[in-house]
């Protein structure tokens, strides 16, 4: 196998410059471990960015894509699968009832929820300061971070931004000209920010009031990452639109926007589409990921992140000015913008995490991870923020 500097240099000749050189060439995954090009093995605690709930290679993840690929593969969408009918039924369930679209990433998720929002004869929508939503067209015209916008304007209109977490301007903002609210119930890519005690439901009742959609955001925060399969429901508020990724393939690309009440009778045949979403092999892989879920892992989920932020709280350390977050989706908040330099240190000794902001470290791991495979992290962690000051 060639060497890790040869693969890089391979990526560079051959890659758009989208995400910069790899920090490193991985070439194995097995749990909540990973192997580079060298044969170092190191502690996934990123997940491929909150993707693989239930680790690499999970063996009744592998059993139902090799089955039902040795089965049926691909049929499009004109005609149905098993599979995807009852990962459909099973979001649906979740949702409190509805009906699913599905897509292969959150991205188009979300994508598909921008598009019925247009189908209510409305126009207007309200998304959040710090939101992040994806990167297609549609997706990033609710995205709030100029610099992901910028580049691409016009985008899709029109959009108001008000603070995350503000009732009175919510408030404000929506009237009877609003066809949706957009926003995630944790904003993970501002730096893992959970919605204020409350806020949700404010949400729910001022666009219920107004006539317009409530559209949660869920690609990260669902699918058990938060201990639950959706949290938006957790907190008991019910959207007429969430979507939903990362987590539900473990890896294998699947996405899926649901639709409650009235809104799940919004498109009709040809108002959307998609050739890979829904395939039998990421319904099958969604249907496994499930299994492990409900079989007692979402409990599981909360016992160990909740563990973990007292843990790092109790390192009572300087530099630490608290863990935000729930379940497995975790913002460690520091007190100096020295995140960038710790994911390096952490990388440097075996561990991947990453830094959503300049003064945050995110844990994301794996779902199946124990405490004892969090400790050494945690014990590590007041030495790399001391090597910070060098």
């Amino acid at each position: 196998m060639s060497g890790e500097n040869d693969l890089k240099s391979r990526y560079q000749a051959v890659m758009m410059n989208a995400f910069g050189p790899p920090r490193k060439v991985f070439v194995r995954g097995e749990g909540i471990h990973l192997w580079d090009a060298g044969g170092k093995r190191y502690v996934d605690l990123l997940a491929g960015i909150a993707v693989n709930s239930l680790g690499h290679g999970h063996p009744a993840v592998v059993e139902a894509v090799t089955s039902q690929l040795n089965t049926l593969g691909h049929i499009s969408n004109f005609f149905a699968s098993e599979a995807q009918i009852r990962l459909a039924e099973r979001l649906a369930a979740a949702a409190g009832g509805g009906k699913v679209f599905f897509a292969n990433s959150g991205a188009e998720a979300n994508e598909a929820a921008f598009k019925l929002t247009r189908l209510t004869g409305r126009t207007r929508l309200v998304a959040m300061e710090g939101s992040f939503h994806g990167r297609t067209m549609g997706a990033l015209a609710v995205t709030h971070t100029a610099k992901y916008r910028e580049p691409f304007e016009p985008l899709p209109g029109d959009v108001t931004f008000v603070p995350f977490g503000d009732v009175s301007a919510l408030e404000t903002a929506v009237d009877e000209t609003v066809a949706a609210v957009v926003l995630e119930p944790i904003q993970g890519e501002s730096g893992v920010i959970p919605a204020p005690d409350g806020y949700l439901a404010a949400a729910r009742r001022i666009t219920s009031r107004a006539g317009a959609l409530l559209w949660a955001d869920e690609v990260q925060t669902g699918i058990g990452r938060c201990g639950e399969l959706l949290l938006s429901r957790a907190l008991g508020v019910t959207a007429d639109l969430i979507t939903v990724a990362k987590g539900l393939g473990n890896g294998f690309p699947v996405g899926a926007c649901i639709a409650t009440g009235a809104a799940a009778e919004l498109l009709t045949p040809g108002g959307h589409g998609s050739t890979f979403g829904g395939n039998p092999v990421a319904a099958a892989a969604g249907n496994a990921v499930l299994d492990v879920l409900e079989d007692g892992l979402l409990a599981h989920v909360h016992r160990v992140g909740d563990w973990f932020a007292a843990a790092v709280t109790g390192l009572h350390h300087p530099d630490v000015a608290g863990v935000r977050g729930a379940g497995l989706l975790r913002g460690i908040v520091l007190n100096r913008e020295v995140a960038p330099r710790v994911v390096e240190l952490a990388l440097s000794q075996g561990w991947v995490l990453n830094a959503p902001r300049p003064d945050v470290l995110r844990v994301a791991p794996p779902l199946i991870i124990t405490e004892a495979d969090l400790e050494p992290f945690v014990n590590a962690l007041p030495g790399w923020l001391e090597r910070t000051d060098a």
